[in-house]
Parts: structure tokens; sequence; C-alpha cells
């Protein structure tokens, strides 16, 4: 008994002394999730439908991996769809219903970025209902704007969560050789831009700047030589975290633990896939990439930084094709769940070819599991 109280002592000691070294405190911490492009293609559309009413629902697609965003304190995703009303269609003109949005704010999503090349895909008219429609179901998002005085007033998107102020800014590198015409704005990846924006959000007291960048190359799982460049110039701007999308497949991510150029800095080049009707491989999942920051006497840093991999699961039920976002580490070995082996199998081999990329080229990520 006394050996026991004894041990149990020393324990308790030495976890108080670690945690008065650190420059935090550890309960502290503010989670971010980043989650990446949220597609509506055709066969999403009619999955949804409820045609006995005419309506949509989205929900289920949520249902397995709605607890990991949930218990985060902060997700943000790109809605790479217009809302802009009916006639719903996917490819190549994107327009889904309002409920697509809906059911990504009952998942626990509280932030979505909108500029990317499909943001102008119904003209200005699209833009603006997009914008009114996020609004509506108390959504937060920023990349385009109603005018130039929502721009002036709404950008950088400041948020102040757990005493840490964020700016968020999002880009996106064109709009698929369309025009956003005035009134609307979409905010377009050019240097020298957001090199004024990094600036003005450090004017607005921001303690921790993120860039979300809809860029680099279809389907190339290695960063191109622009997106490299601009991260290094980003950087030196000021900003602190850089998360992209558009690829729609996975890119690496790399932290800047302790570095004398880009100390405690962190760049994740794509995450990839969320939900889409994309099924060729590497294109039918991707990462949820989790950052933790905390506040210190003199700054805001990142504690721990990793990533979640998820695959969409398409069985067909019911008449149609369903979609269910799945976290691999919690169904690659419940082959049981799944309808027939083919399916089991594309997910293997997604996880396969992607901890093969991230673990090899990523740097001070690592993947977190599913409980």
């Amino acid at each position: 008994m006394f050996r026991r109280a004894f041990l149990c002592l020393i324990l308790v000691s030495l976890k108080c002394l670690l945690t008065a070294q650190l420059p935090y405190d550890p309960g502290d911490r503010l989670s971010l999730l980043f989650i990446g492009d949220i597609m509506g293609h055709d066969t999403q559309i009619r999955s949804a439908e409820k045609t006995e009413s005419s309506t949509w629902d989205y929900n289920d697609v949520f249902t397995y991996v709605s607890p990991v965003i949930s218990e985060s304190d902060l997700a943000i995703a790109n809605l790479e769809v217009t809302l802009a009303g009916p006639p719903y269609k996917g490819y190549p003109r994107f327009s889904s219903p309002a409920a697509l949005a809906e059911a990504c704010r009952n998942a626990g999503i509280n932030y979505l970025v909108t500029a990317n090349n499909h943001a102008a895909d119904r003209g200005e008219k699209g833009i603006t209902a997009t914008i009114n429609t996020l609004d509506s179901l108390g959504i937060y998002h920023t990349g385009t704007f109603r005018n130039k005085a929502d721009k002036d007033s709404l950008h950088p998107l400041m948020i102040n969560h757990k005493g840490i102020n964020i700016a968020l800014l999002n880009y996106t590198y064109g709009l698929n050789g369309l025009t956003a015409k005035e009134p609307v704005i979409v905010n377009m990846l050019e240097q020298d831009i957001v090199a004024r924006d990094i600036e003005k959000a450090v004017n607005e007291k921001a303690d921790f700047i993120i860039l979300f960048l809809h860029w680099g190359n279809e389907y190339d799982t290695i960063p191109s030589a622009s997106q490299v460049a601009m991260t290094e110039y980003f950087f030196s701007c000021g900003a602190d975290l850089i998360i992209g999308s558009h690829p729609h497949v996975i890119q690496k991510m790399i932290w800047h633990r302790s570095d004398s150029t880009y100390n405690n800095k962190a760049v994740v080049y794509s995450l990839g896939n969320f939900v889409t009707n994309q099924r060729k491989p590497r294109t039918d999942g991707g990462t949820m990439v989790r950052i933790d920051l905390v506040k210190t006497d003199t700054s805001v840093i990142i504690s721990d930084a990793g990533y979640y991999l998820t695959w969409v699961y398409t069985p067909f039920e019911k008449d149609r094709r369903r979609f269910y976002i799945l976290p691999c580490s919690e169904f690659e070995s419940r082959q049981d769940f799944f309808k027939n082996s083919e399916d089991y199998e594309k997910m293997k081999k997604f996880i396969y070819d992607s901890r093969r990329l991230l673990n090899s080229q990523n740097r001070n990520f690592n993947e977190f599991n599913y409980n």
C-alpha cells in the first residue's frame, strides 16, 4: 500500500513539474479542423432527393464522421459548389440544394470557404445567392462577397475563440475561364493582394493568420513549384498556416516545428476530396487535418498537428447510389460493414496509397486514429 501511494505521489509530482515547464496551459488548446472539397455531382443530388416531398437531405452523408468534426472547436471546409437554386446540377456548372450546407452545419462545420474555381458557375446571381443562403443558415463564410463594402468590412474574417484572434483568408487561382462582374467579388490568388491582406490582418491584431488557398494542379500528388514558391513568400509576409485545396488528391503536409526560417509555421498543400462522386484512385477520399493552437505569454503557436484519412463509400441502396464519408482508421478493420468486398478493397487501396505518400513526405504531421 505504501509503495503504491509513494509511486502515485511521484507520478503526480512529475506531471506537475512537466506542466510547469510548458509555456502554456495544456488545457487551453484551441483545436481547428480543416476539411477538403465538398462537391455536388448529379449523382449526389439524386442521392439526397426526397421525391415524395421534393426536398433534399444530406445529413446521412456525414453520419460516420460527424463525431470527429463536432469534437473540434472550429471546423472549416471548402464548399466547391454554388447554392444558386434550381435547376440543381453537377459538373461542370455546379448548383446544389441549400440542404447540403445545412447538413454541413448539422455535422459541426462552422465555417465554409467559397473562393474556388466553381464560385462563378452560376454567375453573379449565383455568388450572391450562395452568400445569402449561408447567411440564412447561420454559417460563417469567406472568399466571396456581394460588393466592395461587404469585403471591406468582412475580410479578413476574424475569429476570436478561447482568447485567440484568428484571421482566415481565402483565395482561388481562377474561375474556369468565367468572370465575376461587379459588384460581386471573388478573392483571386494574386501574391501582391494576398500580401496586403496579410498586412491588414496584422493591423487588426490577428494572433494567427490562416490562408485557405485553391491552387495547384488537379490530380497531381506532388505540389507544384508555384505552390512551394507561394508558400515561402506568404510565410515571409506573416502567414502562419496555409491550407490547400483543388487538386482533388492528397498532397504532403509540413510543420516547421523548430525551424530558424519558418519556425512553427505549417502548410497542407492539398486536403483532397471530402465528398464527391469522383471514383478514380486517390480521388475517392481525402484528409481532415487537425491543428491545435495554444497561446503563450508572447504568441500563439501550433502545439500539435495531424490528420484523419477519410473515404467516400457509395453503396447502392433503395434504388439509388448513397454517399457516406468514413473515417478510415475505424473502418479499415470492419470488412463486414461493406456490402461487397470490392468496396472494402477500394478503401484499403486508398488507405495504402495515402499512407505511402504521407509517411514518406510529411514532416511532423502524424495520422490520428478515430476513437
